[in-house]
């Protein structure tokens, strides 16, 4: 039997080489944009803002800091480089291969934070736009047990306001991650206390609009071209779309195409749908 088309980490090689192009860097996270033009020139400008910004809340180092979902190794790399020791957790084969090549110095371990075997102590659990894909039940009581005695989280994150009220009823939004008033009740019942904690929606919003400005792009190529074989080469368009079936199933050509073309994800939705914030836990 034929191997499988890995078609995440194809469509990761793919963003992050444009990512690298565009920015000199392979940062996977929101931009920080008060004060700057919303364009692709100063996606750097804005990603290293956010940056500065999450690193204004980490506690006084040297720190052992766990970096839990850590992209392709850029946030790893900058924290190794102020003196931390960092080992990340990444569960992607291809992004784990990232972070050892970007962020050499730190231990990367393959595999989720919830099948996360390794030993604490550690001074800081960070999720930098990781928090919304680790159960709520999971994340903050394995932090608990990971952490020296006041350890702390921080947390750079999406949580959904209440007027979202799930897919079946806005359909694909921008954004996501837990409820905001379940992620507080998670908080309550756990081992922490809110230490710092600042909103951030409005200055990060407009990465929306520029990321589907750039979606926009591409799909005015896919279509163009598409419509140009369809109209002169209609045997060669309909085996192309055969092919693109074989690793592509109609759902994913479905969303592919809605991110292309599509007209929903606007920093309008993502501020309502979304509340982005900063918070700094601190172990009772």
């Amino acid at each position: 039997m034929a191997d499988k088309i890995d078609t995440q980490a194809v469509g990761l090689d793919v963003g992050l080489a444009f990512i690298r192009w565009l920015t000199g860097a392979e940062n996977l996270h929101y931009g920080l944009w008060s004060g700057l033009e919303v364009t692709a020139g100063n996606l750097r400008a804005a990603q290293d803002a956010y940056t500065a910004k999450l690193f204004g809340y980490l506690p006084e180092g040297p720190l052992r800091i766990l970096d839990i979902g850590g992209g392709a190794g850029e946030t790893a790399k900058k924290l190794l480089a102020l003196g931390h020791r960092v080992e990340i957790v990444v569960p992607s084969p291809f992004l784990a291969a990232r972070c050892r090549e970007t962020a050499k110095g730190a231990t990367v371990h393959e595999c989720t934070f919830e099948a996360f075997p390794g030993q604490g102590p550690f001074d800081l659990c960070l999720f930098s736009e990781s928090f919304q894909y680790i159960p709520l039940a999971e994340s903050l009581p394995k932090c608990a047990q990971l952490l020296v005695p006041g350890g702390q989280v921080l947390i750079a994150d999406c949580f959904r306001t209440e007027a979202y009220q799930g897919r079946h009823v806005h359909g694909p939004q921008p954004g996501g991650g837990h409820p905001l008033a379940a992620f507080r009740a998670a908080v309550d019942g756990s081992a922490f206390t809110v230490d710092a904690e600042e909103e951030i929606t409005e200055a990060v919003a407009p990465s929306i609009d520029l990321e589907q400005r750039l979606f926009h792009v591409l799909g005015h190529g896919v279509t163009r071209i598409s419509d140009e074989i369809r109209g002169k080469r209609p045997t060669a368009h309909w085996a192309l779309g055969k092919a693109i079936g074989l690793f592509l199933s109609r759902k994913r050509r479905e969303n592919l195409m809605q991110r292309l073309t599509g007209a929903s994800r606007t920093s309008e939705a993502f501020r309502r749908y979304n509340s982005y914030r900063i918070i700094r836990l601190r172990q009772d």
